[in-house]
């Protein structure tokens, strides 16, 4: 999701929140911290690019249905499935989901937000219906909806993590930025390609994306930790 009005719709959430509440009884959204212990910065490392499916991978795991309390740290085997599925970094596909987890991620409390907000993303992964249709052709999960994933946070990590590999062939070979790829790819991942793209040819951050960038590298250590 942009960080843009990230502070008028977390309000937004509040008041949706206690509607839903009051109608379901209790919000199982949310997170929990956990303790960094490993690195402090994404790699410089460039991700791979291009990488076909894994032939051993399967196409999809079964539907991880959403319960209790949410953390990032929960779903470590997802994601290093699906980043060596999509050829890209599973620390950096961990950290988006850690910086993704600000809001709740209760599937009736998505929805109750998206009828209010036909706009808004959908799962664990923030994404917007726009990108998961760009990103799901010829893919593993080329079948599933976007609307699915509020339900399967499995697939909503799969499709965080093509996405990133799509993001990662838009790179030129050699950023003229001070930034590493990982760090570009997760600002393509918030503020979309175009933004990405500028930034690697050395436009400055601006605030909003720089507090992401921020964000991700307070969320980095522990990131690597939950997927080692």
């Amino acid at each position: 999701m942009s960080e843009e009005q990230k502070g008028s719709r977390w309000g937004r959430w509040l008041v949706v929140g206690v509607l839903v509440a009051a109608g379901w009884g209790i919000v199982h959204g949310g997170d929990h911290p956990t303790t960094a212990t490993s690195g402090a910065t994404p790699s410089a490392t460039p991700s791979p690019d291009g990488a076909a499916p894994s032939a051993s991978a399967p196409a999809s795991a079964a539907p991880s249905k959403p319960s209790g309390r949410y953390d990032p740290a929960d779903y470590a085997a997802p994601v290093r499935q699906y980043a060596a599925e999509a050829g890209v970094n599973p620390q950096l596909l961990m950290a988006i989901l850690y910086n993704e987890s600000y809001k709740p991620h209760d599937p009736e409390l998505e929805r109750a937000w998206q009828r209010s907000k036909p706009e808004a993303s959908f799962g664990i992964a923030n994404m917007h219906r726009a990108a998961f249709d760009d990103t799901k052709p010829g893919r593993p999960f080329a079948a599933r909806q976007w609307e699915e994933l509020p339900d399967d946070r499995n697939l909503a990590v799969q499709a965080a993590a093509w996405h990133l590999h799509d993001l990662a062939g838009q790179l030129p070979a050699r950023p003229g930025a001070p930034l590493n790829r990982d760090e570009l790819l997760a600002l393509g991942y918030n503020a979309g390609a175009g933004n990405m793209l500028a930034f690697a040819r050395g436009v400055k951050v601006g605030a909003q994306a720089q507090s992401y960038l921020d964000r991700l590298h307070d969320n980095w250590a522990k990131s690597g930790t939950a997927v080692q």
